[in-house]
């Protein structure tokens, strides 16, 4: 097909959902849109393009709580659609668009379409199967383009729960690409990159954790300890701020070995800002040690004489009165009178 824009070959229609939501037809932005759910319509029937949409999916997705059977919501947005987009369905224009009613629901055709969804998913699926085969300069090359296409989480602004369960779905196969890139990087030891998908990896989730490791692993290769120790500050500050845990196991130990005076001082921090148990409700191991032991008064150091009081106390032995020196005394006065 050749655009009617700039004369040459390439989809008529380009859509992008990554980030912000881009709409292109025969190289003209489509940027108004006659009624305020046309725009939505179009975003769910493209994903879903080629599939029978019934009323009562179209509704509980666009419209919900909307009966279906009484509003004329869908029939107004579907007719601003077909003519923002000349998307007639007996004689649809130079967009390849035809937008089709049958059977209770919509059909959406477009004969000519590039989209960003589509294409990220077809590089990170290719690109994962190449990993799995170990053919890794495939991999490599599939999952770089992948994320070069993901400008952001999709239909950014947006949040219908449609639309919410498609940009997690997206996002969970952005961090799988993104796993295999950063254990390719350290497998061919490229600083470089492995910071780079590092980056690219908590620009996505701030939280994630194995992201923080690796980061860590790398600058204490380096002998960059002061990195080190940042990045891990890092992620507790930011698990603790934010989702009220601290850093896993894994990530401790990996501070104690490459900073074991750290990893001590982080263990502190964290048993002193521990939590009572939310189950038990007892205080964590590290309060209970320093509440007064039975029978010692609140206060009084473990090592103080008060906290052996609760002990038993062993009879004094008084020492029996030794006479036998007062005896010697008076035999030896006796016999001087004598």
């Amino acid at each position: 097909m050749t655009t009617a824009a700039n004369g040459t070959a390439g989809p008529a229609v380009r859509v992008r959902f990554l980030g912000d939501f881009e709409l292109t037809v025969n190289g003209t932005p489509v940027q108004r849109w006659r009624a305020g759910k046309a725009r939505g319509l179009f975003q769910y029937l493209v994903v879903h393009r080629g599939q029978m949409l019934t009323r009562d999916r179209l509704y509980a997705s666009l419209w919900p709580g909307t009966d279906s059977t009484s509003g004329s919501s869908l029939k107004v947005a579907a007719h601003a659609l077909r003519r923002v987009l000349d998307a007639h369905p007996d004689r649809p224009g130079d967009s390849g668009i035809r937008l089709v009613y049958r059977d209770f629901g919509y059909v959406l055709h477009i004969t000519g379409l590039w989209s960003d969804l589509d294409r990220f998913q077809e590089l990170v699926h290719t690109g994962l199967r190449a990993a799995a085969a170990g053919d890794a300069p495939l991999a490599r090359t599939r999952l770089r383009a992948a994320i070069g296409l993901y400008g952001g989480e999709f239909l950014r602004g947006e949040s219908a729960d449609w639309v919410v369960e498609q940009r997690e779905y997206l996002r969970a196969l952005a961090l799988r690409a993104l796993g295999v890139l950063r254990a390719d990087a350290e497998a061919r030891e490229d600083f470089v990159e492995l910071i780079e998908v590092c980056k690219r990896t908590l620009e996505i989730d701030r939280h994630h954790e194995e992201t923080y490791r690796a980061l860590m692993a790398a600058h204490g290769r380096r002998g960059e300890l002061a990195c080190v120790r940042r990045w891990y500050e890092l992620c507790a500050r930011r698990m603790r701020d934010e989702l009220a845990v601290a850093p896993g196991p894994e990530t401790q130990r990996l501070l104690g070995t490459l900073l074991p005076a750290a990893a001590r001082a982080a263990a502190v921090t964290a048993a002193a800002r521990a939590p009572v148990s939310a189950v038990t409700g007892a205080p964590p191991a590290t309060v209970r040690a320093l509440r007064p032991a039975a029978g010692r008064r609140a206060g009084t150091p473990a090592w103080s004489a008060d906290a052996r009081t609760a002990a038993p106390a062993r009879p004094v032995r008084r020492a029996r009165p030794d006479n036998r020196a007062a005896a010697a005394l008076a035999r030896t006065a006796d016999q001087a009178t004598a």
